[in-house]
């Protein structure tokens, strides 16, 4: 029965030995994973952070440039005119022509950016008056002065009303008769005037203000609007007419070279770590040699008298004695010599 009974506990042990082995690496490997997988969420973490941060840069960069390099791109303004009243013609209720003081600044910037070429033009809203109809043909005269008074730059436009005759108004005015009679529309006339086609500011006397002037005095104009437009070449002709195409650009630009600078300089990291541990034993066999030779330099006399051994003296101490016994010699020869002289001075008295 024992010799049965051995064998069947060895055969246990083994079993529970080659068990425990087998949990030991399930938990092994089960440990491996879990920290191969928290590395890689790390490293995924990482990546999306930089990329992510890389994009944002790149980003602040494009909108950046387009904000400093993208001047004002159209401009609109009132123009409200004023005139005389005080004449005693009875010709014209207008003593003079109606005049208009317009400001280029805006919250004290210039609206006009140095070296873009613009478009100006005045859109007037005039009735459709017998007033205007025999007016014909009027002159509008442009000028824009510096902060100075200066003189920049001057135009004058000719324009007048679009001619219909007595028939298609009255067709007119009855087709559109309930329209009239409701508000809905009116019997009016827009004029589209361009004042300069061309416009370059001048950077030396930058305009500040520019004068319409109508020369007529019998003109009747319910409103009016000036109109700048930036005539765009170049590369700010494809960032206003494209922005999305331009910004995919110029982000994709951005972050490429922002890419790069950050692999290299990762690289250049990494260099740096692998080359530390060499450089530490270099440094640390020149360290210990650099020490032992402070240390004979800074005690020569412990090193010396370690080496002659505890009974010799030290040469500081042999040059203190020397120093000490020829002290003591030449005092005797003093005393030798006065002794002398007081014997000589003795005979001589006698």
């Amino acid at each position: 029965m024992d010799q049965t009974s051995h064998p069947c506990s060895g055969d246990d042990e083994e079993a529970t030995v080659v068990i425990g082995q087998g949990l030991l690496r399930l938990q092994n490997a089960v440990v491996m994973a879990m920290c191969r997988a928290r590395h890689r969420a790390l490293q995924g973490f990482a990546v999306f952070s930089v990329v992510l941060l890389l994009l944002w840069v790149a980003m602040f960069l494009y909108g950046s440039f387009y904000y400093s390099y993208m001047p004002t791109a159209a401009f609109s303004t009132s123009v409200h005119y004023y005139y005389r009243t005080d004449c005693d013609s009875a010709a014209s209720f207008l003593c003079s022509y109606p005049v208009a003081n317009i400001s280029l600044m805006k919250n004290k910037k210039h609206v006009l950016t140095f070296g873009q070429a613009y478009q100006m033009s005045l859109q007037l809203e005039m009735p459709d008056s017998p007033a205007n109809q025999d007016l014909g043909m009027f002159m509008i005269k442009t000028t824009c002065f510096s902060q100075d008074g200066v003189q920049v730059a001057s135009s004058a436009r000719s324009s007048m009303l679009r001619y219909r005759s007595d028939l298609l108004r009255t067709m007119g005015t009855l087709l559109f008769l309930p329209a009239f009679l409701t508000g809905v529309t009116e019997q009016k006339q827009t004029l589209e005037v361009e004042l300069f086609s061309d416009f370059t500011d001048d950077p030396y006397a930058p305009s500040v203000t520019a004068v319409i002037a109508i020369l007529s005095n019998k003109v009747q104009i319910y409103s009016s609007q000036l109109y700048i437009h930036a005539h765009f070449t170049g590369i700010r002709y494809l960032l206003f007419y494209h922005p999305f195409l331009s910004a995919l650009v110029g982000v994709s630009s951005n972050f490429t070279f922002l890419s790069v600078l950050f692999i290299l300089s990762y690289v250049r990291l990494l260099l740096r770590v692998e080359w530390r541990p060499e450089q530490f034993r270099t440094d640390g066999l020149l360290s210990q040699r650099d020490n032992s030779w402070r240390e004979i330099e800074v005690d020569p006399a412990a090193g010396t008298a370690e080496l002659l051994g505890p009974l010799q003296i030290t040469p500081t101490k042999r040059g203190q004695k020397k120093r000490h016994t020829h002290f003591g010699g030449s005092t005797e020869q003093q005393n030798r010599q006065t002794l002398c002289q007081s014997e000589i001075n003795e005979s001589d008295a006698a």
